[in-house]
């Protein structure tokens, strides 16, 4: 049952307090980064990979390697909850991967620590299929994008889907505050 179990920032900060958070925080950067193949992550690195994502995941262990990619998911994951700065060449890493939730997660840790550095990288982010993609990746430039970013968003106010072109507002309003400038 999904109430029953623990919520991940609960996993992530009692696995840095058992192994050490720069331990847990390079596990996360050699998954990302490749060091670790995500079918090593499932098979030889298994216990380590339940760092990131508690005991659940040993039921994941004979997963469809087509399925592989959620180490990279569970790996971006984490920096939402712990950080060190090294780890935005990692984000930097995965920036344009194939998968999704990947890319959703680096938006996102890039607009929680707007991180400007990773901005540029994102941008492929606006055209992305999928809304929810788009719409992170707009917070994620309202929050650590520069002026000359503000051109993307604006596009996005005519997006065919209407989360997206709010998200682009919102960016759009946030970007304008930070950089204290009108940007239409």
């Amino acid at each position: 049952m999904a109430g029953d179990r623990e919520h991940p920032r609960e996993i992530v900060l009692r696995a840095c307090a058992e192994h050490g958070e720069d331990a847990v925080i390079d596990f996360a950067i050699a998954v990302l980064t490749g060091d670790v193949s995500p079918e090593d992550a499932f098979t030889t690195e298994l216990g380590r990979l339940t760092w990131l994502v508690g005991p659940t995941v040993g039921g994941w262990a004979k997963l469809d390697p087509v399925n592989f990619y959620w180490a990279r998911v569970w790996a971006a994951r984490i920096f939402v909850y712990v950080w060190r700065d090294d780890v935005v060449g990692a984000l930097l890493t995965v920036a344009d991967d194939p998968a999704w939730r990947v890319r959703e997660h680096v938006a996102r840790i890039t607009a929680q620590r707007e991180l400007g550095q990773l901005v540029d990288a994102l941008l492929p982010g606006l055209e992305f299929e999928l809304p929810r993609v788009r719409s992170t990746t707009a917070r994620a430039v309202g929050a650590a994008g520069e002026a000359e970013h503000a051109d993307a968003l604006l596009e996005l106010l005519g997006d065919p889907d209407h989360t997206v072109r709010a998200a682009a507002e919102k960016a759009l309003d946030r970007m304008e505050a930070r950089l204290d400038r009108s940007l239409r």
